[in-house]
């Protein structure tokens, strides 16, 4: 028995469906994938930038120090050791904050390999539709 023209074109267009539901199920999982492990080099970086923030304040504590130790003595020796401890934490603090605001940026956290992915297959299907 062979099929009508009708049942074959059903058939084609019913296969052609559960090709691309497939296909965009798997891009979802791999977008949520990728959102996911992008979410938690974020999650570090916050933890980054609040490891920056305690130096930061600590580094002030230390200034703080010193400027009350340099004009205590007259001397100036304490005080100005205090003083180099506060501008290393302060360098410490900055190199904290730019990595943390690096990674911090949208172009890390958005999806680029799913988004590659999707164009990838809009052209594949702008080719077949073509070739026929």
């Amino acid at each position: 028995m062979t099929k009508s023209p009708n049942e074959s074109t059903s058939g084609l267009l019913g296969d052609a469906m559960a090709h691309v539901s497939a296909l965009v199920r798997g891009e979802v999982d791999l977008a949520r994938a990728e959102i996911d492990q992008n979410l938690r080099r974020a999650g570090t970086a916050i933890g980054l930038l609040v490891a920056a923030l305690v130096v930061a304040l600590t580094a002030l504590n230390v200034l703080v120090g010193a400027i009350v130790a340099g004009l205590a003595e007259a001397g100036m020796d304490p005080g100005w050791a205090a003083f180099a401890v506060g501008v290393v934490l302060v360098i410490v603090a900055y190199g904290f904050v730019q990595k943390g605001l690096n990674d911090l940026k949208l172009s890390s956290i958005a999806p680029s390999r799913a988004a590659a992915n999707v164009q990838r297959d809009v052209e594949a299907v702008k080719g077949a539709a073509n070739a026929k």
